[in-house]
């Protein structure tokens, strides 16, 4: 439907095709015009520029990744992880009550053709910058029927979207339906969550659970909001997905970040996976840290602020968007993330697992997982609050770095592996020292 809009300008009647802020683009136009300069314009000028940038973003909904390939580029990334989401009009979860902003690089609201896969191909090519895979993180089993549902729609377009970007994968959140126990979020996921594997399985694509608990998500006391959060969990799902033949769909992209926040360290849960007969489950990483507040962590123990968050006022869970989001002090509260390499070299925290140990993350990977390491990208997942500028030129140093601090960790851990078990095996000779050692922390 057409929608006109009736305006008195000057004791005048002024009718106005506004069919334009009826489009898919028209929530974006705030972020444009805040660049221009506004004041004084009259009302026709500020029509006109409205209708212009409109059809802009209609035209050039990719542009976006043009960009961010470029500045991958400028950064020395061999890949990036491409992510869409729901648009803030359509979204459940409103942006001031989530903890990090959602990406949404891939817009999809608009359907991803032939024609825009290949603009962005030319700009990979143009770049180098390879597409690792598609990310799309949101909760798939969400207890409100006609949320799931446009949830799983909009996951099977970033499905269609992976095939004709020639992405192997997208990568995501399971989520957790609420009204539900755990055991029985097993049931659901059986029931609704395996068509999703199906038609990711139709596709060729593989889908990696990120293991982010989530607990912002509720601002009840729910902490593991993702079923996929742990080696137990991630065991049990794929046991479902080999009854229904989708066992070769699901794995997992590791976030170490995550398991310091639970308490985990990266090589003993890497070891139950190989004890299990599960090393293969995970494909990917996410390469983010994660500093733990000792103070914090003394405070309120894992699991992070219980009471007097903010998120429930009179009695009751706020209907505010900016209260909703202090759900998140179950986790701030005791901790931080990490860009790689900003966080100071602490041994002590390596061993109370109060930091990533990222040289024996990439030495545990080798020992321990079934997986190429030379193949296998590393996504450097940039959520550390007071570095995430928004200035480009300001943001390219503080990123480069880091991307050289995790290539140069990565190479020192080839180096160690093949000395250790290569090299000095092969002529006989002994490897010194111990080392860290699974459940031992």
């Amino acid at each position: 439907m057409s929608v006109l809009a009736v305006r008195s300008i000057d004791s005048d009647l002024l009718i106005r095709d506004l069919r334009h802020m009826d489009a898919r683009a028209a929530t974006d136009l705030a972020d444009w015009l805040v660049h221009l300069e506004l004041e004084g314009k009259a009302d026709r000028t500020l029509y006109g520029y409205m209708r212009y940038i409109a059809g802009l973003l209609h035209e050039h909904p990719d542009k976006a990744i043009e960009e961010w390939v470029a500045f991958a580029r400028e950064l020395g990334a061999d890949y990036i992880q491409l992510s869409s989401a729901l648009h803030p009009d359509e979204a459940d979860v409103p942006p001031e009550a989530m903890l990090d902003p959602v990406a949404n690089t891939l817009d999809l609201r608009a359907p991803f053709t032939r024609a825009r896969a290949a603009r962005v191909a030319a700009a990979v090519k143009e770049t180098g910058v390879a597409i690792a895979d598609l990310g799309y993180f949101d909760n798939m089993l969400h207890e409100d029927a006609a949320i799931r549902r446009t949830k799983h729609d909009f996951m099977l377009r970033v499905f269609d979207a992976a095939v004709l970007l020639g992405a192997p994968a997208v990568c995501g959140f399971v989520g957790r339906n609420q009204k539900l126990s755990m055991d029985e979020n097993l049931v659901d996921f059986e029931t609704s969550f395996i068509p999703l594997l199906k038609e990711a399985k139709a596709r060729g694509l593989q889908y990696r659970i990120e293991q982010c608990p989530m607990p912002g998500w509720t601002v009840r006391d729910a902490f593991h909001d993702n079923l996929g959060y742990t080696p137990g969990t991630w065991m049990a799902l794929h046991r479902i997905c080999e009854r229904h033949g989708v066992g070769d769909q699901l794995r997992i992209h590791y976030d170490p970040s995550h398991a310091i926040l639970m308490g985990q360290d990266t090589r003993s849960l890497f070891q139950v996976l190989a004890d299990a007969g599960y090393a293969f489950l995970i494909a990917g990483f996410h390469v983010k840290g994660q500093v733990i507040d000792a103070k914090g962590l003394a405070t309120w123990g894992y699991g992070g602020q219980t009471v007097e968050r903010g998120d429930w006022v009179g009695g009751k869970p706020s209907p505010r968007p900016a209260d909703q989001g202090n759900a998140w002090k179950k986790q701030t509260v005791l901790c931080e993330h990490e860009l790689p390499g900003t966080a100071r070299h602490d041994p002590l925290a390596y061993l109370q697992n109060r930091t990533v140990d990222w040289l024996d993350h990439q030495l545990a990977a080798r020992e321990l997982l079934a997986l190429d390491p030379a193949t296998t990208p590393l996504i450097v997942e940039h959520e550390y609050g007071p570095a995430r500028v928004q200035d480009k030129a300001a943001l390219l140093p503080i990123l480069k770095g880091s991307i050289a601090f995790v290539r140069a960790i990565d190479r020192a851990a080839a180096a160690m592996h093949a000395l250790q078990h290569e090299v000095l095996p092969a002529q006989g000779i002994p490897v010194q020292g111990v080392g860290r050692q699974a459940y031992r922390s």
